[in-house]
């Protein structure tokens, strides 16, 4: 399914800095990424972690679609959720894992500790791409009221 995002919504859909941006992804460069996606909000818990959802509303707190905090080795650590395929995919790769507790309830979530096999680049589109996944998940009213239809909705 593909997500269609009307006006105010789409302006705000690529990173601020132009999507192209080679910046590294550290701390405040995902914090950055993350702001400039659609409908999104931050907050901070679970002991520090930088959690960013999607389609908070006045009766809706949002979906999580990414978090990030520091791994066992010291590096940033970022979390998102995956298609099941790209979860296959990642899972056994280098730098990435299932991300703990989400992938142990069976959820697709993957965990990338290094960036030994997936450059900050691939990390933005993935980024990007948690995004579209939650935000498809989010109830339709609340899609609705933030201008983000499903292709088949804006049809009718």
């Amino acid at each position: 399914m593909r997500l269609a995002i009307s006006g105010r919504a789409k302006a705000n859909l690529t990173d601020r800095r132009g999507s192209n941006s080679i910046l590294p992804v550290n701390l405040e460069n995902y914090n950055a990424f993350c702001a400039g996606l659609a409908h999104t909000s931050h907050v901070v818990q679970w002991g520090e972690a930088h959690v960013w959802k999607v389609g908070r509303t006045q009766k809706n707190a949002g979906k999580v679609f990414a978090i990030a905090g520091w791994s066992d080795g010291g590096e940033l650590g970022v979390t998102f959720k995956v298609s099941p395929f790209s979860f296959d995919l990642l899972s056994g790769q280098p730098g990435l894992r299932p991300a703990p507790y989400l992938a142990s309830r069976g959820m697709k979530w993957i965990q990338r500790v290094s960036a030994e096999s997936m450059d900050d680049a691939a990390l933005r589109d993935y980024l990007a791409e948690s995004h579209r996944l939650v935000a498809l998940g989010l109830p339709k009213g609340v899609r609705r009221e933030l201008g983000l239809y499903l292709e088949s909705e804006l049809r009718r």
